[in-house]
């Protein structure tokens, strides 16, 4: 280097140093998160990402909106939908980005540094967006452009943007008054850091739980890989020998189908229904009943009576009135239903030489005795056929036949855990469709359940912007001698999750906030519930379904005994899902913020609707995540997946009349996914179907006809 050059860098260092302004940019140009993404089809940089980068890029993206949005008030040019309309949609580009791979690391792999950026962000981005949503100058400039629409020439798409943005506006409060604006942006503040305290808690009491069992008949019929993973697990432990049990899923539900020790059963079942209520630091009760009381507020506020008719308003169903005749309509015959499945459950455990009570924790371990006894069916003989890689490789296969999809897996890219698999997603004609991640395995640092999310929307306002989707399971790990098997209904997750991926990857429009699933929450379960249908239809399985050893087909006759016994306990399955879903409505059409506790509404409007004990809700309040974590993006919205039911029974029935893998029909199918939120569902659904969809479908898939 020579010497000028030397002075020059020498000023530069000196500069910087007394300059922190300037610091700063070179500490964010550094900022993986906020650099250009040098990455295969620029998937996040998920390896050069450290845990401390994201708080001051959340930072700087926030400081960077804001002078965004100061430039739209500021324009002096004449107002124009473009510089308006358009720019509000483009702005905060930077913000979404750290947002989404915030999140979607968050809750997939999270640690204590993450929960603690978690926790220190979710009341800054509540404050942030509540100081553009309520920025009156911005507002009048939206409000003069929607009072101006009609005289816009407007294509449907830009309409749609337009009338969201002017009502995301108004929703959000921008007509409220000064004083009532502070008590709103108070009250979303709070509520944000309310729903990441509830799902800390929810995660801490699932991991702190375990059940060690010693006496290996106490596991019963439980099949040898789980034996394994259980056995992995008490090591994990720090037990020697022995087997562990927690309440993730792939762990309680095979217990509970298996053990023949009631005590043991009890014991798990009891530690699940009280997660969240146990009356120690990490208790949900207090937490929720404040949310529910500051939702009250917020709806009386926004000028609505309850939560729920604020957010139905914004539905395909509109108010509660509609959702509560909805599903009255089936939970009587639903409920008829799971009490004759009860008798038969009773009958079986007095022939087992039982005479005490029937107890919710008896409920999975007799289904399975009464499948064997009367359809010979037993669900552990089909995991053979349900190895995880062959179910994926199942739903590609069927996403071939219907839209001429195939993947190529990525082994060059950035994951956020060693377990992920990616995929890079091409059309019938090689294009590039999208990039879709798939995390399969149960671990501590992840949330429960299973999810779809975008890590990168697809946009096409300057020049086409493909997505990139992350799905999420909690499947049982592979241990050193068996890979992971699935049960039915794990396998029937995986494809409805890669419903949702569909529904993401095959956006076709304009603007981010129109594509893939961004619709409403009763529109957004019904492309991952139909894809459910396909993956025990006897031609599908033939594609998929191979004994992970022999390579053997699924037997034709194990086929129609599994679709048989599938039948019983639909009573169960449709009352225990609904009983979460009224209890969700039940408290979000509360009219007032009295002080309620938790247990005693519970227990009072499940008496009130006749739930008999033997059942609890899916989810019951304290750890009811849907509805209280993660923004409750469910909140007032759990029915939606019983609403999708009756969408995706009638959907596939269009399949079933034309063939289950018929090109025409899947054609229509994804034009409807492609146009995401550019239009209402039901009328993306009747140019689908032809007609509005009708209940007689779901009633007889569900046994109720």
């Amino acid at each position: 280097m020579k010497m000028h050059q030397l002075a020059i860098l020498a000023s530069i260092i000196a500069f910087t140093a007394c300059n922190p302004e300037s610091k700063k940019e070179n500490e964010m140009s550094s900022n993986p998160l906020l650099m250009t993404w040098d990455t295969p089809f620029g998937v996040p940089p998920f390896d050069k990402i450290k845990d401390s980068d994201y708080l001051p890029a959340f930072e700087y993206a926030m400081n960077k909106q804001n002078e965004e949005i100061d430039a739209i008030v500021n324009n002096n040019d004449v107002l124009t939908f473009e510089n308006i309309i358009v720019a509000y949609e483009l702005s905060g580009s930077d913000l979404s980005r750290v947002s989404n791979v915030f999140y979607a690391v968050q809750t997939a792999n999270t640690n204590d540094n993450l929960k603690k950026t978690a926790k220190t962000i979710a009341p800054e981005l509540s404050k942030h967006s509540d100081n553009i949503l309520l920025n009156k100058p911005l507002f009048d400039r939206i409000k003069a452009i929607n009072d101006e629409s009609e005289n816009l020439n407007l294509n449907a798409e830009q309409k749609m943007l337009l009338n969201n943005t002017y009502k995301e506006f108004i929703r959000a409060g921008a007509n409220l008054a000064d004083n009532e604006k502070k008590q709103l942006k108070e009250i979303n503040s709070r509520l944000a850091t309310l729903s990441q305290e509830f799902g800390d808690n929810q995660l801490v009491e699932t991991n702190d739980f375990e059940l060690y069992v010693t006496d290996k008949k106490d596991l019963g019929n439980l099949p040898a890989s789980l034996v394994a993973v259980a056995a992995d697990e008490a090591k994990a432990r720090g037990h020697k020998t022995g087997w562990s049990f927690t309440l993730q899923r792939p762990s309680i539900n095979p217990l509970l189908q298996s053990s023949p020790n009631r005590d043991l059963r009890e014991t798990i079942f009891v530690g699940y229904a009280m997660r969240g209520d146990n009356d120690n630091e990490h208790d949900n009760k207090a937490v929720l009943e404040e949310m529910v009381s500051l939702r009250v507020e917020k709806a009386h506020l926004l000028g609505y009576p309850t939560f729920a008719d604020y957010i139905l308003d914004d539905n395909m169903a509109k108010n509660p009135e509609a959702v509560f005749n909805f599903m009255d309509q089936l939970w009587e015959p639903a409920l008829d239903m799971a009490k004759e499945e009860r008798e038969s459950m009773r009958d079986a455990m007095r022939k087992d030489g039982v005479y005490e009570d029937f107890r919710g924790s008896d409920w999975r371990y007799y289904v399975e005795k009464i499948r064997a006894q009367r359809y010979d069916f037993n669900e552990e003989e089909t995991r053979p056929y349900f190895e995880f890689t062959s179910v994926r490789d199942g739903a590609f296969m069927l996403a071939n036949k219907l839209f001429g999809l195939t993947f190529k897996e990525l082994n060059d890219v950035p994951k956020w855990h060693p377990d992920q698999q990616v995929f890079a997603v091409l059309n019938e004609d090689g294009s590039h469709l999208g990039v879709m991640y798939m995390d399969f395995f149960a671990r501590e640092s992840k949330a429960g359940g299973a999810w779809e999310n975008e890590i990168r929307s697809q946009s096409n306002v300057n020049g086409m912007i493909t997505p990139i989707v992350t799905t999420n399971f909690n499947f049982p790990p592979p241990t050193a001698n068996s890979p992971s098997l699935l049960s039915f209904s794990e396998a029937q997750t995986l494809f409805h999750e890669f419903g949702h991926a569909l529904h993401s990857l095959f956006s076709d429009v304009t603007y981010e906030s129109l594509s893939g699933t961004h619709v409403p929450n009763d529109f957004v379960e019904f492309p991952s519930q139909v894809m459910e249908n396909w993956m025990s239809e006897p031609e599908v399985l033939k594609l998929y379904a191979k004994n992970y050893k022999t390579g053997e087909v699924i037997p034709a006759d194990m086929v129609e005994r599994m679709n048989a016994a599938n039948k019983f306990n639909q009573g169960f399955a449709t009352v225990e899902y609904m009983a979460a879903a009224y209890l969700d409505m039940a408290w979000h059409t509360l009219d007032d913020s009295t002080k309620l506790e938790t247990r005693v509404f519970e227990f009072s409007e499940m008496e009130r609707l006749g739930l008999i004990p033997e059942i609890l809700p899916r989810y019951r309040s304290t750890y009811f995540g849907h509805i209280f974590s993660g923004g409750g993006e469910y909140a007032a919205g759990y029915y939606s997946y019983l609403w999708s039911e009756v969408l995706d029974a009638d959907a596939f029935a269009a399949f079933k009349e034309a063939g289950v893998f018929d090109r025409e029909t899947a054609t229509r199918y994804r034009k409807m996914l492609s146009l995401g939120g550019t239009r209402p569902g039901m009328d993306l659904y009747v140019e689908f179907r032809g007609r509005e969809p009708e209940i007689e479908p779901l009633l007889i898939k569900k046994g109720l006809k």
